[in-house]
């Protein structure tokens, strides 16, 4: 038995004016939340963008080519309603930061971690006022608590959109700093991706690239790349 999906039924996709912000219409039907609720968001060029995405559809919808719904959704339908579970869930990242934890060899890799990361720390520790400590290898090193206490009240104070999409920055590229650095505009996205994958770089010089990681790689480039324009569409 074949899966029923949903299939256009609207002529045109259209910004309205709501209280607390701006919602879309489907020839003048309120576009609604998966649980509901009223999809309502902060900004106008926001709600462009959902309305664009809404009106792109051709014959069946395609959720997965509708990024900023699906991240509106999330921000309602989720974000909101357990909002400090999700800042605490994020900020726990910061005592694990990718940058913070640095090869021993060889010393090609040791050079180009400190060069790309140290700056990065140190932003972090005049902009945030959070210094965090390097270690080498995989083990766990707890982080300064009151550096850790300092970044979790900055995670604290983004809204339901940006903290959605600052999950996203943060989650993907495994560090609340560079998180904290993009959404802050000290990195572009796109650098701020880059710079998260020292690494992966690295090993693709010495061994190659393989075809199913690249394409992983991709989907999570994109999906970092739009959750910085979340962000910035959120905090306009």
């Amino acid at each position: 038995m074949s899966e029923w999906k949903a299939k256009r039924f609207w002529k045109e996709a259209t910004v309205t004016e709501q209280d607390g912000g701006f919602g879309v219409a489907l020839d003048g039907r309120p576009v609604r939340t998966p649980a509901k609720a009223p999809l309502v968001v902060p900004g106008r060029s926001m709600a462009g963008e959902i309305a664009a995405e809404w009106d792109a559809q051709q014959g069946e919808i395609d959720p997965n080519t509708m990024p900023f719904t699906r991240s509106a959704n999330a921000a309602i339908d989720k974000v909101r309603v357990q909002h400090s579970e999700v800042a605490d869930m994020i900020a726990d990242y910061g005592d694990s930061d990718l940058l913070c934890y640095r090869a021993d060899a060889p010393g090609e890799l040791v050079a180009r971690q400190a060069a790309a990361w140290d700056p990065l720390l140190d932003w972090a520790a005049q902009e945030l006022n959070a210094r965090l400590i390097v270690a080498q290898g995989v083990m766990h090193v707890p982080q300064p608590a009151d550096a850790i206490a300092r970044l979790r009240g900055e995670v604290h104070k983004l809204d339901a959109f940006r903290l959605t999409a600052f999950h996203d920055l943060v989650s993907l590229s495994g560090s609340l700093i560079i998180g904290f650095a993009s959404a802050r505009g000290h990195l572009d996205a796109q650098e701020a991706w880059e710079l998260s994958r020292i690494d992966e770089a690295w090993q693709i010089e010495q061994w190659g690239e393989d075809e199913e990681a690249a394409a992983q790689a991709g989907i999570k480039r994109q999906a970092f790349l739009h959750a910085k324009r979340f962000f910035d569409e959120s905090a306009a």
